[in-house]
């Protein structure tokens, strides 16, 4: 064979030996989760077997590899954790404001339909301190914030239908992210698992090969 060709064959063999290195260092997404829960969240596979698992990847993952893959997913759960703990306590401080105005508003009606014409009350002017007023319930009207320094008039029963409509979304959302910070905490504990799995059968292998070198 001319040097040429010797040459040529070399790259090639080079550049094989390089494809199958970047598609083993870009192991994807879907070769280590299994699933996705209602609202997308993909779910970490669980390593049964990871000399199985490692070997079908051409040619085999190294347990550098797997580690790498696994941190990055884990990585990736733990920042998505944060965000969505995030949202569980903007919604346990958010539901809570949203009842107590659903209870003045409905107050504010039962006493206008009861005929009176105001409501002695208290309001909140900073930490532990209250001040009186008197509330004019017999127009029917209330304002409420909606956010944005915006406030808008409405009567009691479009400010109940807004308010419990409001209510009845955050309750839903509630639920919602609550049950993907549970999963997503769920798929955190398997990454690690699997990490740890992955070191200790990369530790057993060394000793199963060192030991048959010495004999």
């Amino acid at each position: 064979m001319s040097s040429e060709s010797k040459t040529a064959a070399a790259e090639t063999g080079s550049a094989a030996a390089l494809a199958d290195d970047d598609a083993v260092a870009n192991i994807s997404l879907d070769s280590i989760t299994e699933g996705k829960n209602a609202r997308g969240i993909p779910a970490a596979k669980f390593l049964e077997d990871i000399d199985l698992f490692a070997s079908s990847f051409a040619p085999p993952a190294s347990p550098e590899l797997l580690i790498g893959a696994y941190s990055d997913l884990y990585s990736k759960f733990k920042a998505y954790e944060q965000q969505l703990a995030s949202k569980c306590a903007t919604y346990r401080e958010k539901l809570p404001e949203i009842e107590k105005s659903v209870k003045v508003v409905r107050n504010l009606r039962e006493k206008k339909e009861a005929g009176e014409t105001g409501v002695a009350t208290r309001y909140n002017l900073a930490d532990t301190i209250y001040a009186k007023a008197e509330v004019d319930c017999s127009q029917g009207i209330v304002n409420l914030w909606l956010g944005a320094n915006v406030m808008l008039e409405y009567t009691y029963d479009e400010a109940l239908e807004l308010l419990t409509t409001k209510r009845d979304v955050a309750k839903k959302d509630y639920k919602e992210v609550t049950e993907d910070l549970t999963f997503t905490r769920n798929q955190i504990i398997t990454s690690e698992v699997n990490i740890s799995r992955i070191y200790n059968w990369d530790i057993r292998r060394k000793r199963e090969a060192s030991l048959a070198g010495s004999n």
